[in-house]
Order: structure tokens, then sequence, then C-alpha cells
């Protein structure tokens, strides 16, 4: 007695959601683990000082949500592939407290933009600083994009005097010769304008991991049907 065509459904949507789930979290849990042992970044967390800083904090955020997210899908993937209940009730409990938290968080955002613009152009900030003391190149490449994306050049907008000059993004026109956007700035005004978007990303991906709730649900029920039947089956054997 296997699963009707809404239970197979629901099994391989979950496996595709789990596997998606994984690449992201292998992703949060290796930068937060190269950001946290690189040599270059390592002396960081060694400053007592700086222990609250938004790097720090940013690191410290992607190890733990990378290492949940691990977490959440080892029992996703076990109770999914080998149909076993308790694994997707306990998957089903911490995917609805993700979900919980994914909408909270973006209320949260919405509502203190001003500070997490704040906080995002200090992350900003730090990781300017450790690219003028060392160089790295994949904080570079990141400055770069950052750059680029919102075209704006370092943390003084002005070329001339700008140290990190060479991951400034070409610029339009005479007077962005002399002085650009800075970054920071630049950070803080565009998470203000695009609060509401954010919100709706974090609100949007919650309400794919209610999605993915449901599907648990539905496979759970199916579960137990096709486990009642096999116990009647054999009830009425023997």
């Amino acid at each position: 007695m296997a699963l009707d065509g809404c239970g197979l459904c629901c099994k391989y949507l979950l496996i595709a959601f789990n596997i998606i789930f994984a690449l992201l979290g292998f992703v949060f849990f290796g930068v937060g683990l190269w950001l946290r042992l690189s040599p270059n970044t390592r002396g960081i967390f060694q400053i007592e000082e700086l222990n609250s800083s938004a790097f720090v904090m940013a690191v410290t955020v992607l190890i733990a949500l990378g290492a949940v997210m691990l977490i959440v899908v080892s029992f996703g993937d076990y109770g999914a592939c080998n149909q076993k209940i308790c694994a997707l009730q306990v998957f089903s409990v911490l995917v609805s407290i993700l979900a919980l938290a994914e909408v909270v968080l973006g209320v949260l955002a919405y509502a203190n933009r001003d500070r997490v613009g704040l906080s995002i152009a200090e992350f900003y900030s730090s990781m300017y600083a450790l690219y003028l003391s060392n160089g790295d190149p994949v904080i570079g490449v990141t400055l770069t994009f950052i750059h680029n994306t919102l075209h704006c050049c370092g943390v003084t907008g002005i070329p001339v005097i700008e140290m990190a000059v060479k991951t400034c993004p070409k610029p339009d026109g005479f007077f962005e010769k002399i002085v650009m956007p800075n970054c920071p700035g630049i950070i803080a005004t565009v998470f203000d304008s695009k609060a509401a978007l954010v919100m709706g990303l974090f609100v949007g991906t919650g309400a794919l991991l209610i999605t993915a709730v449901i599907c648990t649900i539905i496979l759970i029920t199916q579960l137990k049907k096709v486990h009642q039947e096999v116990t009647a089956y054999y009830t009425n054997v023997y």
C-alpha cells in the first residue's frame, strides 16, 4: 500500500526543498566559518572591544543560521526519504519556528529600518577597514560588487583620496571624477527606502516555509493512513 498522488507530490517537493535548504545552509555555514577562522579576520574576534561590532555579530549569525538549517534539513530529508513520521513531525515543528522567526524579523527590520541600515553600513565599514589592513582579495571582490551595485566609492566618495579606489566603479560624467556617493550613506539610505521590500522578502520566505510545513502535514497524514491500512490488513489476515 503506497502513497497516493498527493502524498507522492508532497514527498518529492519536500526532498527538493531540503536539497535547496541544505545548499543554502552549507553556504552560510561555510562563509561564516571562513570569516571566523581566516587569518585575515581572526584577529577581530580576539579584540574584546569589537565583540559587539556588526561584523562579529553578522559572522556569528551566519554560522548559527547555517548550523540550524543543516539540522533542520537532516530531519526533513531523513523523514521524507524514509517516510518516518517522527522525523517529519520534528521537521514540521522546526520549520514552523523558522517561519515565525522570518516573519517577526521582517517586521522588526521594517520597524527599526533606520537602526538596521546603520548596522549594515557599520558592517560595510568593518569590511572596508579589513581590506585596507590586509588587502584580502575575497573582501576586495565583495567590495567591488557592492560598489558597482550601489554605484558608490568607499567611505569618502572622493576618488582622489580614496584608498580603495581600485574597487570603485567608473565615474559617470566629469563631476563624479571629483566626488561620488560614499557607500555608508548610500547603504543606509537604500535600506531605508527598500525596507518594505526587505520585509516582503522575509514574509515571503516565511510563506514558503509554511508551504513546506503544509506539505509535511499532508505527508504525515498519508503515512498514518497507510500504516493503519497495513495494520488492519495484517490483523484481518492473522
